[in-house]
């Protein structure tokens, strides 16, 4: 079993904390050692069970664990590609959590550092990258690719043919027509229905989706001196 810690105690920590046990129940595989987080009013606390260990910094205080960053929701999509540049560690660091409740298609590849959540579907052999989330009961089919640090919040459903440029997130319900490219760092909102294209660094939602506006932040500054805190109080999941 592969010593494992969760950086970020919020809800999707949670969520990737029960993924893990899940995964026990089946094939032993992860010794969770606890949750990383720089939210001093969490840490020496207990969540679901788990120990909060200390703040992020402590990561590379045990170079034999692996790891996985649960930050991200459409408040701050971009902070999870911060915190792992940040952080620095070797590729074969990174943890892919996959819970047994996932259906994925035998061939499917996933990149260091997902987080695949119960329910969630692959109806064929795809990609999806490093540091991808993706949320319960989202459905991804033939020939879908998922660039890295995506996320696909739950119930999302890509029809066929479908690309998901870096760092996109595509909220809770979403519908993407077949043969669609959805644009790196750019924002569906929950329960839009796309029909067209949407370029990188852009925010749609509506049904049919239409554009909103520019995305307020993106993730220009990828040096260890930026914003990286990992604070649940500050980063929601």
């Amino acid at each position: 079993m592969r010593p494992l810690l969760i950086i970020g105690a919020g809800g999707l920590g949670r969520e990737t904390l029960a993924a893990a046990r899940a995964t026990n129940e089946v094939t032993p595989t992860w010794d969770v050692v606890g949750f990383l987080d720089d939210d001093p009013t969490v840490q020496g606390t207990s969540i679901d069970g788990a120990p909060v260990v200390g703040p992020t910094s402590h990561v590379s205080r045990l170079p034999d664990t692996a790891a996985v960053v649960t930050i991200g929701n459409p408040g701050d999509f971009t902070s999870r590609r911060r915190i792992v540049a940040a952080l620095g560690l070797q590729p074969d660091r990174w943890a892919t959590v996959v819970h047994p409740a996932a259906i994925v298609a035998r061939g499917t590849r996933i990149g260091g550092g997902t987080i695949v959540l119960a329910g969630a579907v692959t109806t064929s052999p795809i990609h999806i990258g490093a540091h991808v989330v993706v949320m319960p009961t989202v459905v991804l089919t033939h020939d879908d690719t998922v660039a890295d640090y995506v996320t696909l919040a739950s119930g999302a459903r890509l029809a066929g043919g479908v690309s998901v440029g870096e760092g996109a997130y595509v909220g809770a319900g979403a519908l993407i027509r077949e043969r669609r490219s959805i644009g790196a760092w750019c924002l569906v909102g929950m329960g839009a229905v796309v029909t067209t294209d949407v370029p990188p660094g852009e925010v749609w939602a509506g049904v049919p989706a239409r554009r909103l506006r520019r995305v307020d932040v993106l993730p220009l500054d990828l040096s260890p001196t930026a914003a990286t805190s990992v604070r649940t109080s500050e980063h929601g999941r």
